[in-house]
């Protein structure tokens, strides 16, 4: 069975005891998890933009497709990321050899407030996260961010509003991470699905 295979069809070893679902579903939604121990091993502009086609084909309001993707890969693009990473995340993501903003576009193309911009971004992260798991690559979403500082240096219009920074890369060894981070470094679980699953009204 080829690796992809693998990954779509079996739980992984680092997943299994961690996970389980309470119905079954795709193994692929279990393997998927955020790490911060990411290796420096390059990601193939293939690769890369494989995830980023994913992304763009995430399900979208009026078809607006409002979200953005801002990568950095070089040396130089990574440096400007790092900058504005707070210094938690700074001291994991400082590894990752991608970086993306995802952002999404708050007006439609006539102008008007697209309500759902924020709502489409977040389906895109989704698919690009899973299409990054199909490839063996992991994804960490990091919230803690100046986003000011993000717009100023990355010349971001006040229009586009910016959600995340997500980490991209292959799994690296927990070693070189932080103790106090190590020990974080596996796949979490899940609440129970009756405590957000609510039929006929909210209680």
């Amino acid at each position: 069975m080829s690796s992809v295979q693998s990954i779509v069809n079996e739980i992984l070893p680092e997943v299994q005891g961690q996970r389980k679902s309470e119905y079954p579903v795709s193994p692929l939604f279990l393997n998927r998890w955020s790490t911060r121990a990411f290796s420096t091993r390059k990601v193939s502009d293939q690769d890369l933009y494989t995830i980023l086609e994913a992304a763009h084909w995430a399900p979208s309001s009026y078809n607006d497709q409002p979200w953005r993707f801002i990568v950095a890969k070089t040396e130089e693009q990574l440096s400007t990321f790092h900058s504005f990473l707070n210094e938690f995340n700074l001291t994991w993501a400082s590894s990752a050899p991608i970086l993306i903003v995802v952002a999404s576009d708050k007006l439609r193309e006539n102008g008007d407030p697209n309500g759902a911009h924020a709502f489409d971004a977040g389906a895109a992260w989704a698919s690009l996260a899973i299409q990054a798991t199909i490839l063996g690559l992991h994804t960490h979403a990091i919230g803690g961010f100046d986003r000011n500082k993000a717009r100023e240096l990355l010349n971001v219009p006040d229009h586009i509003e910016l959600h995340a920074v997500i980490a991209l890369g292959y799994l690296g060894d927990k070693s070189v991470l932080p103790e106090a981070i190590q020990q974080r470094e596996v796949p979490n679980d899940r609440r129970p699905l009756n405590e957000l699953v609510f039929e006929g009204k909210f209680e």
